[in-house]
């Protein structure tokens, strides 16, 4: 029941430099459970924006009346990555043993935001929903801790698919949760759910 809304929310987003992307920014709202009206829309231009610095930008909505208020900063990623299972990393026994000194006890106060990070290899997935006619789906994994968002391919026609992903987040607090979700590919519309686990860092 606002007209001057304040969300003051945190999102990360894992940007690569070799593409053009446009930032799509929707304003919704929501009556019920049921009933959801769109308010308006804009965009930002990444590669437009001055990196390494926080840049505070007041963006109109298309076609509708109001503005969002909103600071966006591009910074170099650190610690986020993925690669294919034969050239994951940590598999180096040199590298292991300088991360091992880097979050032992003596370093702790070192650099207090670097809390460490967590690696995932994403395997395979076996006897999933059949979420198209064919009695197939077009399955793909999404990684998130946090607000870190991560995906690996999309393997069609396929139950039981192999993705032989690595995957790494920084994280940031020790109590967040990994929430790993499969879904089906549905070409233009949202993708169905087909499962999902939660996994606590606290557990690792």
């Amino acid at each position: 029941k606002s007209a001057n809304p304040q969300w003051r929310e945190q999102f990360d987003f894992h940007y690569f430099s070799d593409r053009k992307d446009m930032l799509d920014i929707e304003v919704w709202r929501k009556d019920n459970k049921k009933h959801e009206e769109l308010l308006g829309t804009c965009q930002v231009d990444i590669t437009a924006l001055p990196m390494k610095q926080t840049n505070c930008l007041e963006l109109p909505l298309e076609k509708h009346p109001g503005s969002l208020l909103m600071l966006i900063a591009v910074a170099p990623c650190t610690g986020v990555s993925i690669s294919d299972l034969c050239v994951c990393p940590l598999g180096d026994s040199s590298e292991r043993q300088q991360i091992s000194q880097r979050y032992s006890i003596k370093n702790s106060f070192r650099d207090i935001k670097d809390v460490g990070f967590l690696q995932v290899k994403v395997l395979k997935a076996v006897d999933l929903l059949a979420a198209d006619f064919a009695g197939k789906s077009d399955p793909f994994c999404v990684l998130e801790l946090g607000n870190d968002s991560l995906q690996t391919h999309t393997v069609y026609k396929n139950l039981n698919p192999e993705w032989n992903k690595v995957f790494t987040f920084p994280i940031k607090d020790i109590h967040d949760v990994l929430e790993v979700t499969v879904f089906d590919e549905d070409g233009d519309k949202p993708p169905d759910f087909l499962g999902k686990v939660a996994i606590p860092l606290l557990s690792v």
